[in-house]
């Protein structure tokens, strides 16, 4: 059976968009309460009844988001131009390497916009 589990964790972050136009609201400095869903896809370990505890995918979300939570993104390697596509591509090269089944990951800039990653094709 395949399946595909979802867990998110969220943290508080500053950025500004340096390649957004003058004047553009987005090019100041702001914040936003981000929220990230790390999704895993895999066959389910017929012994055990499930493919990752969702523990183990908390443990490997929790330095990714200590190393965002409550930092300017742009004074970040990798993240000097933090839009919602970068930062979820740049999760997901944290991440890929904690968890071999990651299959998406999906940053909400705000309630209303997302930006979703699955890694290189």
């Amino acid at each position: 059976m395949r399946v595909r589990l979802s867990k998110t964790f969220s943290f508080e972050a500053a950025h500004y968009l340096p390649t957004f136009p003058e004047g553009h609201k987005c090019r100041r400095l702001h914040g936003h309460s981000f929220k990230v869903e790390v999704q895993v896809e895999g066959e389910v370990d017929p012994q055990t009844g499930y493919l990752i505890d969702y523990g183990q995918i908390s443990l490997a979300c929790e330095p990714v988001r200590q190393s965002l939570d409550h930092y300017c993104l742009n004074e970040i390697q990798g993240l000097e131009n933090p839009t919602a596509e970068n930062l979820a591509r740049w999760i997901w090269e944290h991440l890929k390497p904690r968890l071999p089944w990651l299959s998406a990951v999906i940053v909400h800039e705000t309630c209303t916009s997302a930006c979703q990653y699955q890694g290189q094709a």
